[in-house]
């Protein structure tokens, strides 16, 4: 059965509808671009991002405020490695065949910028980033 739907509207009503349409579009694609500011920071001038080396941030950002190992963990070699080049698109890679499991050392990281701004929590496992948490602002570091 076919459907036909006729438009018994005038232009001028039509383009506001039109119009409406495209600023809500807009605004969930600017929310949707925005929610990926969670998964990183900029740390002087250099963003830091999930799947960086532990290495890497240190070179960045310098000695943390706070550095713990939290213990060790279990973790299936299926779980996919994330890498992605542009926002939103990401490759997946399963290293080695088989259910083979390794322990990983987790360890956290906690940055104090400074009173006014944003304290940043990283978790690492295996000495890659894989959590990246604001935790509220910072302190001034007694001296």
């Amino acid at each position: 059965m076919d459907l036909i739907y006729t438009v018994d509207k005038h232009p001028e009503e039509m383009m506001k509808l039109t119009a409406q349409s495209l600023s809500a579009t807009s605004l969930l694609v600017v929310l949707l671009l925005s929610s990926a500011s969670a998964e990183a920071f900029r740390c002087g001038r250099k963003i830091v991002r999930e799947d960086m080396h532990e290495a890497q941030i240190r070179k960045i950002c310098g000695k943390p405020a706070i550095e713990r190992q939290l213990g060790y963990a279990l973790r299936s070699a299926y779980i996919p490695v994330r890498r992605g080049n542009l926002p939103g698109v990401n490759v997946e890679r399963f290293p080695g065949p088989g259910p083979y499991t390794q322990q990983v050392l987790l360890t956290e990281y906690v940055y104090n910028f400074g009173p006014r701004k944003l304290m940043r929590r990283l978790l690492f496992e295996g000495g890659v980033l894989v959590s990246i948490e604001t935790i509220g602002y910072g302190y001034r570091e007694e001296k």
